[in-house]
């Protein structure tokens, strides 16, 4: 069961009882920690206690401290330590000890494990099963891992349309965490609007985990195919496009937001999946779940990469009244054969290098959406003109491809091209930026983390970091926080 909970109010005023000698006999130590205080100073974890009370049964032991392991784990990613150096830190310095919330006693390393454990329902014990060995074949630089499955994207449109929601995902507590004790928060600031553009991103996030796993086996050859232990099952090869190299691990899909007012980053959610899942299938499932997290937010825009320029994307957010602002894919840009240009007529028909009106023949369905118009020669409509010698070699003839006017790709809510339309692609490198704080600022590759739970919540913690520096900054500019006034010293001491 759930043991005692010290509500925010009473956190503060036991910070402040507890620092206030040091804070006059000797406020440089003190000052020493100044961002770290005042972040967790201002964290109000009251509302974790109701999302995370139903995982606790009603009897058995207390389950004790959990505010302050929380606590803890903010700190602990502030300031880059791992786990198992953190617990002695903590029981050698006064200071970071109390922030946290601890007073005499506190946890060991295995209650935060516990802790993770109990968010995140995912079982990772190590398994045996057969390793799987790099891939050779490198894809080139800005290429990505095609989808497993033909039409995916647009058979998870169709059914998150009628209503399909993936409320059995392990992290679902977890995001609920981020959303209602951090994102509402900023929300509650203003730092996020509640009419919003939102960019979504992937990024690769490496195991700390061996792809080659533990042998079990007595063969004399080390690369025998024989099933092996892993610590990390979960894990799988995939393609990072920028770096042009094969990783082993998951990806990370985050959909952030740019407050241009403040300047601001800001990550809104977070999901990891497979290392070689597409960003376009994560895409659409990101934002039915980004949906159902912030029932109050008002998405007017979603920017995206060419990883999302598919017609069940632009289906999905044509339903949900959201303008897309997602480039398009550079694949087929070489498939024009012929330099000069064909002109149309007042019905939007294609005129022939000859001057003769092609002949309709037929649409390409919704995965196209698309006109198609052959030579009137070839199909006995016209008869053979000065252009027939240099016109097509082909003896199906020249065919020409137009677009309507209804083509939800081309033809975006916000124009192509537009003033607007390459303002709002341009903030997409927020999510870029909040990518790059996520795994570099505030460690999360480095850390050599190995489990898909671990790795969520160390990429949650970092979010929560990055969301806490914004408000923060924030107080400080509307002066309603000020450190020194805290514990009445002077900013000079």
């Amino acid at each position: 069961m759930l043991g005692s909970w010290r509500n925010h109010s009473d956190y503060q005023q036991f910070v402040l009882r507890k620092l206030s000698n040091m804070a006059h006999v000797s406020p440089a130590a003190l000052f020493e920690y100044e961002t770290e205080i005042s972040k967790l100073y201002i964290l109000d974890l009251d509302p974790l206690r109701r999302v995370i009370a139903p995982l606790y049964p009603p009897i058995g032991r207390s389950a004790e401290f959990q505010p302050e392991i929380f606590r803890s784990t903010v700190l602990m990613q502030h300031m880059g330590f791992a786990p198992d150096n953190w617990v002695p830190k903590l029981k050698k310095n006064f200071v970071l000890r109390t922030i946290c919330g601890f007073d005499d006693k506190m946890p060991n390393i295995a209650s935060y494990y516990d802790f993770i454990n109990r968010i995140v329902k995912l079982d990772e014990r190590p398994r045996f099963k057969n390793k799987k060995r790099k891939p050779r074949k490198k894809l080139g630089k800005g290429k990505k891992l095609p989808p497993k499955h033909p039409n995916v994207v647009a058979r998870l449109v169709d059914q998150i349309l009628a209503g399909r929601r993936f409320g059995n995902r392990p992290e679902r507590v977890l995001q609920e965490i981020f959303a209602k004790v951090c994102v509402q928060k900023s929300i509650d600031m203003g730092l996020v609007p509640q009419t919003v553009s939102i960019s979504g991103d992937g990024t690769c996030i490496e195991t700390g985990a061996s792809h080659f796993g533990v042998k079990t086996c007595e063969c004399n050859d080390f690369h025998c195919d024989c099933p092996r232990r892993f610590s990390d099952p979960n894990a799988t090869w995939g393609w990072d496009s920028h770096n042009e190299r094969w990783f082993y691990g998951y990806t990370g899909y985050f959909i952030s937001a740019y407050n241009k007012a403040e300047k601001l980053d800001l990550p809104l959610y977070l999901r990891l999946v497979e290392a070689s899942r597409h960003d376009s299938v994560s895409a659409v499932v990101a934002l039915a779940e980004f949906q159902d997290l912030y029932p109050n937010l008002k998405i007017d825009c979603f920017i995206h990469d060419s990883a999302a320029d598919n017609y069940a994307t632009y289906e999905l957010l044509d339903k949900w009244d959201i303008a897309a602002v997602i480039a398009l894919n550079s694949t087929n840009k070489g498939n024009f054969k012929y330099p000069e240009y064909l002109s149309l007529d007042k019905n939007g028909t294609p005129i022939c290098p000859g001057g003769n009106p092609m002949i309709y023949h037929g649409f390409c369905g919704k995965d196209r959406c698309r006109f198609k118009w052959r030579c009137p020669r070839v199909l006995g409509k016209a008869k053979p003109c000065a252009a027939c010698g240099n016109c097509s070699s082909s003896t199906y003839g020249r065919v020409v491809y137009t677009k309507p006017d209804w083509d939800l790709r081309i033809f975006t809510k916000i124009p192509r091209g537009s003033e607007t339309w390459k303002l709002k692609m341009k903030s997409r490198t927020a999510a870029e930026r909040v990518n790059n704080r996520i795994l570099h600022h505030y460690g999360v590759e480095n850390s050599k983390a190995r489990g898909k739970k671990r790795i969520s919540f160390s990429v949650t913690v970092a979010a929560f970091n990055v969301h806490l520096d914004a408000q923060l900054a924030k107080l400080k500019a509307v002066k309603s926080f000020d450190f020194a006034s805290l514990f009445g010293i002077r900013a000079a001491a």
